[in-house]
């Protein structure tokens, strides 16, 4: 399990992280969310132990990632925005490289490869930015690691190909394993990410799973417009609102307006969750 208690973090005088505390447990894909500069890249970076916490501490099971400990760095991947080209044929640099992680599997590095369809004996430097990101994500996810770190891994995917991630991310990743996963693309991922946390400008403004964002708000929809609305989005068949569940009754989760009705209502939402 990964700990995160009062992390803050600057950039000179710019404070990106302010107090920020949180768990991460094994077993859940979780959606990193945020406006662009809140954060979620560095706060990926931490996780990963490329950057020292300025105040307070990450502890993952008991361990501190900037202090690169093997153990530690062999059951972790992190998979930033921008990939490496290597100068190397896509089978080769997995196979050696995939010797830094105990649990490499070569097998599974070709068998999702396969599925998304990317020739193993092609260079690494010739293939196509889509080939290329299907190629490290290949990679990862042969490494067979406990913790995953994930920068916009559907940038640069075609729709099938987003396709064949969302099946290959929760095939091939264990029951154990705490995938985090920032991205602005929440269609991309709406049926496999969760828990759901959203950052602010310093601040956390809602870290819930599904199914208590469910018991909280109610997402309506319908036609019938409701007094209590937070949010509001008229569609083509009516329109989606988003309001506090009073009554218990369950309803299917929108990622976007979830999104929006947090960002619009932020202390409201933070009162509903209890979100310190």
């Amino acid at each position: 399990m990964i700990t995160v208690t009062n992390l803050s973090f600057n950039y000179g005088s710019k404070e990106v992280l302010k107090s920020i505390s949180l768990e991460v447990k094994g077993g859940s894909i979780y959606g990193l969310l945020g406006e662009n500069g809140v954060g979620k890249t560095t706060f990926l970076t931490l996780l990963c132990g490329l950057k020292k916490p300025q105040k307070g501490t990450i502890e993952v099971d008991g361990r501190y990632p900037f202090d690169r400990q093997p153990s530690l760095l062999a059951e972790q991947f992190y998979l930033p925005d921008e990939v490496v080209p290597v100068h190397a044929r896509a089978e080769a640099f997995s196979r050696e490289n995939g010797a830094l992680w105990p649990q490499y599997d070569h097998a599974k590095f070709l068998e999702v490869l396969q599925i998304f369809e990317v020739d193993p004996k092609q260079r690494m430097d010739t293939m196509s930015s889509g080939q290329l990101k299907k190629t490290w994500i290949s990679f990862a996810l042969a490494c067979n690691a406990l913790y995953y770190y994930m920068a916009e891994p559907t940038n640069g995917l075609d729709i099938p190909s987003k396709a064949q991630f969302r099946k290959a991310i929760t095939k091939y990743t264990t029951e154990e394993s705490a995938v985090v996963i920032s991205t602005h693309q929440v269609r991309d991922l709406e049926n496999i990410i969760d828990p759901i946390i959203i950052l602010d400008k310093q601040d956390v403004l809602l870290s819930a799973s599904l199914a208590e964002v469910s018991h909280k708000l109610f997402f309506d929809y319908g036609s019938q417009l409701h007094a209590d609305a937070l949010y509001l989005e008229q569609t083509p068949g009516g329109c989606i609102q988003v309001y506090p569940n009073t009554t218990g009754e369950e309803s299917k989760v929108n990622l976007e307006a979830l999104f929006n009705t947090v960002h619009q209502h932020k202390q409201e939402i933070k009162e509903i969750f209890k979100t310190r």
